[in-house]
């Protein structure tokens, strides 16, 4: 353990030592002679050793004795006099080897606390405890205590130290001493302070500061936020990060330096006033010294309802609530159960109509948002040190969930439930879907899942408005991803297969998804295909099989490039050989970079049926739903609704298109009709509501569906939600696009070459099943090929004569 002792010039929580020759004090006095020196505090670097009394015999735990006398050490003064002062146990020193709960009252560990790096191997078993990001000092393998005696008589020199022994065994590696105002070893509270750098040094944002007598705890890139036009700018609108400017949180003692990486030494900032040098300037940022309740209320009810938060100072710092992260962690399943979020580096967080914040006095910039039926609001709040509470209303605009619409994200991983209905209620999401899986060895949510339980349903003690059902995400790495929603009884198992990226390495590929798909429906549950089409493979045998309720859309790459247009093409293919699947919402959110219902489903439950977790996978199982990053749709063919089947005689006919578009998050663009796979017509819109009405001549079988454009001001234009089909069966013209077809029966032959070549293999009864799952599959799609007359390719695996 010595190997980890103190040695040569070393510092400790910024005050240098030059440990040379240390001593131990144990059985006689040890005496040394010294400058002169006068100073008002001598800082010593000791440590204690396990006294016998403290070791635990049979089922006794060992302890510290608090109190216990160690030694006096005694400061010789140069005029003869002396000053004597008791070192006891727990108090003036601590043992080398602390057990859990039992620091010093007056002195603290050598070494500083330290944050956790936002980057970094976490391959340890401490990867869990980097969460934190906050250390203290005394959890080494060796552990050294600074105590600062303060000396009676600064003003008269000490030439000799004494250290008598009193029945412990100390270590003593070096004496230092100080003349700052106060104790060199108390920091103060939390602090914030703006730096600009040299235009030289601005590639070095996250290395520009050290302290000594503190510790940095973040050096974070200042944010510049519009706050002349606060109040008429967007919502989650990203700050722009400055390129010279740091904003750093740090504790440290107001004596404290911060040491600049060309070396230089600046003061902290004393005052609001900006302290310069060598290029360099600092200036201190308001400190967060008002607490208030802040509270969010609907106009029209004045009740408190959950909503999205975010807070920031007149220096660009997010202010964050006394029971959230001030640094939330945006990094896969790093920030679990946080209720935090962070649009790339605009951050906010989730509360449940109210919380309490420590608040800088003067001008505060506030944006509360509640998904996409209620007005977003940003506005300036003046704190004064009489401001004890700040009430925000929020109004509800647009109406569609007292129409029957209810919104859900149909995919959301790693929160707990009770955190996933919060996000869920503050984003304005009805049905929230938390799956289980597994990712290798890890197995996530599976303690949730009980097969019965709807969380926030009247059955369960909710008002049943915002519900959280645990279901699984089950995934092979090739073959595909399938979502198993709201289903009864037991666990669907195996969760993943195939081996890595997703199961365990060896793991057999010994069920398929469409396996998955059918266990699921026998269990009553509905089958979602996750962020399709991704992976691509299995997915067409199981839409061809019937076995699949809806497709997934999902963003392209991030929210603001709207619904990938790969995946709507994909969509559209089995679309156009008659396979219908709903189509639904789904965000994959895996950490706090991803809101709830950032895309989300909304489905139409009648308003004459009880709003619950059953209707609601019923109207994804009719289709009655569209998908949306923030238009709302109203939209009928003929009278019947999204979802609905329109029957024709052979010689067709011509259908109405009604519609009705309207947004209050994201200023729409342009509405389009979708008639099999193709633009049938066109318009511009209105950017807030807009309705319109087509005639449409159908001369064969037909699905038609409404895709609607918006686009932020600084940002490109995006599809931003799209409906379910309407179906229309012409009588004599069955769905059928040849081209399309081949590319879905490439898939299925794709799987089954899977099967039989390189997956590893499950036992071989096991194999032929999973081939005759395929097989079935492929001759349904592949026979319409023949009485279509079509001649097509086939791969080695299923060609025929």
């Amino acid at each position: 353990m010595l190997l980890h002792a103190p040695e040569g010039d070393c510092v400790a929580r910024g005050i240098p030592f030059k440990v040379n020759d240390p001593f131990l004090i144990r059985d006689e006095p040890v005496e040394f002679y010294i400058n002169p020196t006068a100073a008002k505090w001598f800082v010593f670097l000791h440590t204690s050793d396990v006294r016998p009394d403290e070791i635990g015999v049979g089922s006794f735990q060992s302890f510290v004795h608090l109190g216990a006398m160690e030694a006096v050490y005694v400061l010789g003064f140069e005029d003869g006099t002396e000053e004597r002062v008791e070192i006891r146990r727990r108090h003036q020193i601590g043992p080398v080897h602390p057990f859990y709960g039992e620091g010093c009252t007056e002195a603290v560990a050598a070494r500083k606390p330290t944050t956790a790096p936002q980057e970094g191997d976490k391959g340890s078993d401490t990867w869990g405890y980097w969460q934190t990001s906050s250390f203290p000092g005394d959890r080494g393998p060796w552990n050294n205590y600074l105590w600062a005696f303060e000396n009676p008589q600064p003003q008269k020199a000490v030439v000799q130290l004494r250290f008598e022994p009193r029945g412990g065994t100390i270590f003593v590696w070096g004496v230092s001493t100080a003349d700052t105002a106060s104790n060199p070893l108390i920091w103060s509270t939390r602090e914030k302070a703006l730096i600009t750098l040299p235009a030289d040094h601005s590639g070095e944002i996250e290395k520009a500061v050290q302290l000594d007598l503190g510790q940095v705890i973040s050096v974070r890139p200042h944010m510049i936020y519009p706050d002349a036009e606060w109040s008429s700018s967007r919502q989650n609108l990203q700050p722009v990060r400055a390129t010279n400017q740091v904003l750093v949180e740090y504790s440290a003692h107001p004596e404290a330096c911060f040491h600049l990486c060309d070396g230089a030494r600046i003061r902290l900032p004393q005052s609001a006033h900006e302290m310069s040098l060598s290029g360099w300037s600092i200036r201190s940022v308001d400190p967060a010294v008002q607490r208030v309740k802040i509270r969010v209320l609907e106009r029209r009810s004045r009740s408190a309802i959950p909503a999205k938060l975010h807070v920031h100072g007149r220096s660009g710092e997010y202010l964050a609530p006394l029971d959230r992260r001030r640094i939330p962690n945006p990094r896969w399943f790093e920030d679990l159960g946080s209720a935090s979020l962070c649009h790339g580096d605009h951050i906010c967080t989730y509360i449940p109509g109210e919380t309490v914040i420590d608040l800088p006095l003067g001008q505060v910039y506030v944006e509360v948002t509640k998904g996409f039926e209620v007005k977003p609001v940003r506005t300036i709040v003046d704190i004064t040190a009489s401001t004890e509470e700040v009430i925000i209303e929020l109004d509800k605009v647009l109406r569609w969930r007292e129409n029957g619409w209810v919104t859900a994200d149909t995919h959301v991983h790693f929160l707990s439930p009770m955190t996933a209905m919060l996000e869920g209620a503050a984003e304005g999401v009805n049905v929230i879907n938390l799956l289980a899986s597994q990712w290798g060895e890890l197995m996530t949510n599976v303690g949730d899942f009980d097969g019965k339980s709807t969380f926030g349903s009247t059955a369960a003690g909710g008002n049943g408005e915002y519900l959280v059902r645990v279901g699984t995400e089950n995934r092979q790495h090739l073959l595909g991803h399938i979502s198993l929603l709201g289903y009864e009884g037991r666990i669907i198992t195996p969760l993943c297969c195939g081996g890595p990226h997703e199961s365990a390495i060896g793991d057999p590929v010994d069920v398929l998804l469409t396996e998955w798909a059918k266990q699921c429906h026998t269990q009553g549950g509905i089958v979602v295909l996750p962020h399709f089409p991704l992976p691509r493979l299995e997915n067409a045998a199981t839409i061809v099989s019937g076995e699949a309720d809806a497709v997934e859309m999902y963003p392209s790459g991030n929210g603001y490039r709207g619904i990938n247009p790969y995946s709507l093409h994909d969509w559209y293919r089995y679309l156009n050989n008659g396979y219908f699947v709903a189509a639904v919402g789904g965000t994959d959110k895996m950490s706090a970079g991803e809101a709830v219902g950032a895309i989300r489903t909304y489905a139409h439950v009648p308003l004459a049926l009880e709003f619950n977790y059953k209707t609601w996978a019923d109207a994804i199982r009719g289709g009655r739903t569209f998908v949306t990053l923030g238009p709302l749709i109203e939209f009928e063919v003929d009278g019947q609704p999204l979802g609905g089947v329109i029957r024709m005689p052979a010689t067709g006919g011509t259908v109405d298109v009604t519609w009705r578009v309207a947004s209050v998050v994201i200023p729409m663009t342009q509405v389009e009709l979708i008639v099999n796979g193709t633009i049938r017509e066109t318009r511009k819109l209105k950017a807030d509501e807009d309705q319109g009405s087509w005639s449409i001549k159908i001369d064969k079988s037909s699905w038609i569906a409404l895709l609607v454009r918006a686009k932020y001001d600084d940002k490109l234009e995006m599809i931003a939600a799209h409906t379910s089909p309407v179906m229309i069966h012409v009588e004599g013209s069955p769905f059928f696009a040849a081209a399309d077809a081949l590319t879905i029966l490439a898939q299925i032959e794709g799987a089954m070459a899977y099967i039989d070549s390189i997956g590893t293999r499950a036992d071989s009864a096991r194999r032929k099943q999973m081939r005759l799952v395929l097989e079935s599959a492929y001759r349904r799609l592949h026979n319409q090929f023949h009485e279509s007359g079509l001649d097509h390719h086939h791969s080695p695996g299923t060609h025929h004569s």
